[in-house]
């Protein structure tokens, strides 16, 4: 999805959403910074396999994944980071490592930590590695229908 389909798919739900340009920066911890965006506002999508099929696992840029609370709250027998080819032909019209935390709209289950829910507000790559959309997680949750799990821990 492009960011102009983004953007319509977002204005067709009639959500509210402001976009942000920022240097172009590839960690979330520098596209938070970048933006001028508290980690914990930017929610950073990371491609997983769950028992060998692709998930989206969304959580604050000021967190990393615990890979034994996401088995533990999924019940999946074995969950890893993708690899890129894993998942490049599935997201054709994003940059890799900028892909919008929408996995609704490529076939993809979405996991978010419970963590990220506790901001009104949540930042996200909008599909290149310069610009954020920011709206409401409210909306966001209305919209792509995640599951919310207790799966991540501050990094230190």
């Amino acid at each position: 999805m492009s960011l102009t389909k983004l953007k319509q798919f977002l204005e067709d739900h009639g959500v509210w959403y402001e976009t942000m340009t920022h240097a172009q920066a590839y960690t979330a911890p520098e596209v938070a910074a970048a933006a001028h965006i508290p980690g914990r506002e930017l929610a950073k999508t990371v491609i997983i396999k769950i028992d060998g099929k692709l998930a989206m696992a969304v959580l604050p840029a000021s967190e990393q994944i615990d890979f034994e609370l996401l088995q533990e709250a999924t019940g999946a027998l074995d969950i890893e980071l993708a690899r890129e080819e894993d998942f490049c032909d599935v997201f054709p019209d994003c940059e890799v490592g900028a892909m919008p935390p929408f996995g609704n709209l490529y076939e993809v289950p979405v996991y978010v930590a419970e963590s990220l829910t506790q901001d009104d507000l949540i930042s996200f790559n909008a599909c290149n590695h310069t610009q954020l959309i920011r709206m409401a997680y409210r909306d966001y949750a209305r919209l792509v229908g995640p599951q919310v799990l207790q799966m991540s821990v501050r990094l230190v």
